[in-house]
């Protein structure tokens, strides 16, 4: 048993799948334990596969400069691999995305040899990715014990255990369950208590940033069906503002970082005490940076001091969580939304100045029991207001109360290999959808897209309603 201050590895592993973007993506959860980590006396490494902007990318033969975008999204090097033998119908190619194999291997062989390795996961159909960074990992580490927590981890704990190769799965939020597994490894213990305080990301293993993710509190009131917030965070807390603009203010000068995206589940909620404060202090700072909610806001909470505190702070880019016009289906996910509180905040923040190409909203595609009629329809909603679309294709989360549904309908399994949630996969396995249906219905909402950029209205454009009309009666 080591006596001294472990070495902790953070791996944060590559994304398997039929595409990945780069949407501000940031390994949270793994970046508040490396926190946690060095309060308590570890020292700490960390493998980020997602970083785009990672130093060793230019020493790649085959590395083509990627594509920064001014918001600071971008894609991802990719490789193509085999699918697997689930996914072998689906006519699209099957990569991994992030930093190349090659790399990764000599990046490990580089480092110092850790006393404990950490490995976090995200989608649970992205399963693959995990499976080949802990085979990589014990390859070069042989005997160093690997821990692997995250969503993953969580929501398909049984079949981590089985198929991961993790010595250890960690359910749930791992920031106890860390300490207390490193002293059964080890036989270190902290001489200190580093968690009488919540925690910021750790931002400092990275060297160059365009864009950071924040996370500025932790659970969500509501219980949509499908969704599993509730499944992996039991607790609930929110930062001080004053953290959070220290934060932002800290990214900025130190690394300056100019792109933030939200990663909150309900970041409106209780937003006079909240939110609010944190926006009045951005602009007090008067620091040139922008905003982006990629997990959505609650329409039915924007009113009009919110509106002009988002447009005075820089938000860039608003995505509202609207999912559908079904009445029926908005009373079933709790009526945290209704077709007058899209129109209403859309309106809200227009008149406080924000561009119409800079808002747009979630369309759910692809639910068990939701005819295609009712997508289109919901898009011509989205559309009428002058906004993009962001269409979501729907995934079975294990858990929520779409996958108990789906299993109900006989679209999958209770046991089903998380492989057949994929999102480019789950939808085709109802009666009503073909793939051909699948990439019509995307190919629609970009070009609707395409006009709103361009400040037309697709629901003027006779070729564009041709094509919508088509799903009527699907």
């Amino acid at each position: 048993m080591s006596k001294h201050a472990p070495q902790v590895l953070l791996v944060n592993p590559w994304i398997v799948d039929f595409a990945a973007y780069d949407f501000w993506i940031k390994p949270l959860g793994l970046l508040t334990i490396s926190r946690i980590l060095k309060n308590a006396g570890c020292q700490t490494t960390l493998l980020d596969c997602l970083d785009r902007s990672h130093p060793i990318l230019k020493s790649f033969n085959e590395f083509k400069e990627l594509k920064f975008r001014s918001d600071g999204t971008g894609q991802f090097y990719k490789e193509t691999i085999e699918k697997p033998f689930q996914l072998k119908d689906i006519p699209r190619q099957y990569s991994r995305y992030g930093l190349p194999f090659e790399l990764v291997s000599r990046l490990l062989k580089s480092i110092n040899h850790p006393d404990v390795i950490l490995v976090t996961s995200a989608m649970t159909y992205w399963y693959p990715g995990v499976q080949q960074m802990i085979q990589l990992l014990k390859s070069i580490f042989p005997g160093v014990p690997v821990a692997l927590g995250g969503i993953y981890a969580t929501l398909c704990t049984d079949h981590a255990q089985e198929t991961s190769g993790a010595d250890r799965v960690i359910s749930g939020e791992g920031e106890e369950t860390v300490l207390n597994l490193i002293e059964e490894w080890t036989g270190w213990k902290s001489p200190s208590d580093p968690l009488n305080i919540i925690p910021l990301p750790d931002y400092s293993h990275y060297s160059r940033m365009t864009s950071a993710a924040l996370l500025t509190s932790r659970g969500c009131p509501y219980q949509c069906p499908y969704c599993a917030s509730h499944l992996l965070s039991k607790s609930t807390w929110r930062l001080a503002s004053e953290s959070v603009v220290e934060q932002i203010r800290n990214l900025y000068k130190e690394k300056c970082v100019t792109e933030f995206a939200f990663y909150d589940d309900a970041l409106l909620v209780q937003k006079e005490v909240h939110l609010i404060p944190i926006l009045k202090g951005v602009i007090k700072s008067d620091l040139p940076v922008h905003f982006h909610t990629p997990n959505g806001l609650h329409p039915k909470m924007i009113d009009e001091t919110l509106s002009d505190l988002m447009v005075r702070s820089g938000f860039r880019t608003v995505r509202l969580s609207y999912e559908t016009c079904n009445p029926l289906r908005q009373k079933k996910m709790g009526m945290k939304v209704s077709n007058s509180d899209l129109k209403r905040a859309v309106l809200l923040l227009r008149n406080a100045g924000m561009r119409s190409e800079t808002i747009g909203s979630y369309v759910l595609m692809g639910l068990p029991d939701q005819p295609l009629s009712e997508v289109i329809e919901s898009m011509l909603v989205v559309f009428g207001l002058g906004i993009r679309v962001s269409l979501a294709s729907f995934s079975p989360i294990p858990g929520t109360k779409s996958w108990d549904e789906a299993v109900k309908a006989g679209l999958l399994a209770p046991d089903s290999d998380p492989l057949l949630t994929n999102n480019s996969v789950f939808p085709m396995r109802s009666e009503s959808m073909t793939f051909n249906d699948f990439v019509e219905i995307g190919t629609l909402a970009a070009e609707g897209n395409r006009m709103v950029l361009k400040g037309q209205s697709p629901l003027t454009d006779p070729v564009f309603l041709k094509k919508a009309k088509k799903f009527s009666s699907k």
